[in-house]
């Protein structure tokens, strides 16, 4: 695995270009595993956690990024395997399962496990309603979870933009939320909802960000409709 060597390699560029003041370093468990639960901005929060982070962490990312055919396929698909990237299929139920029991793998190996809570990136910098599944994954083992702030990201890297600019951003561990292990027959769905509101009011008042209780992903598609109608009334 590649992961040191992009993050000591390629983060002192990162650093240069990002400029992420951290804090709460000591908030991350030095050993054991555990749940980085952050907000998302941009894209380039994936970068800001790994290059601010004591110790390696693996994400998730969307399947279609080891999908592709061809070279260009090939090299993704190798890229994110590198640096400790697995896949989810992100339609949900049934078919992101196995993403789940990977990461609760990862967890039980002690090792972190980094996820956004949204589950897509906020379409206007604000904070949107938390998906259950790091809840579960620290129920299932009761590992803690890190509430954590990425601020400014989306500033240097608006929706749509590929190359960031250059400038600051900040990112903000908080104090672990310690969860007690429960058999997964006896997790209910108002513990996971409760567990995951804790976490997303514990990002809100760190990176102080608006909340809106609904799911990002209802309203990317709410948007998406209402564009497509407006470019049919033209």
């Amino acid at each position: 695995m590649l992961y040191w060597f992009f993050v000591k390699g390629l983060g002192p560029i990162a650093h240069h270009r990002l400029s992420p003041a951290v804090s709460g370093l000591n908030n991350v468990p030095r050993e054991g595993g555990a749940i980085i639960a952050a907000n998302h901005l941009a894209v380039i929060d994936d970068a800001l956690i790994p290059i601010t982070c004591p110790r390696m962490v693996h994400f998730m990312g969307k399947a279609e990024y080891f999908e592709g055919k061809g070279l260009k396929g090939k090299f993704k698909k190798w890229w994110f395997t590198s640096v400790g990237v697995f896949p989810v299929d992100r339609s949900g139920g049934s078919k992101s399962l196995g993403a789940l029991e990977h990461a609760r793998e990862i967890i039980e190996d002690g090792h972190l496990f980094g996820i956004h809570i949204e589950g897509t990136r906020s379409p206007d910098g604000r904070l949107y309603k938390g998906h259950t599944g790091a809840a579960r994954l620290a129920l299932e083992t009761g590992c803690p979870i890190v509430p954590t702030a990425i601020i400014g990201s989306d500033k240097l890297q608006p929706i749509g933009t590929s190359i960031p600019k250059k400038g600051k951003t900040k990112v903000l561990y908080g104090k672990p939320i310690e969860v007690a292990k429960k058999p997964a027959n006896e997790i209910t769905h108002d513990d996971l909802r409760s567990l995951t509101d804790r976490v997303s009011v514990a990002i809100q008042k760190m990176s102080g960000q608006e909340f809106v209780n609904e799911y990002a992903q209802k309203v990317k598609a709410e948007l998406k409709a209402q564009q497509a109608a407006e470019e049919a009334e033209k």
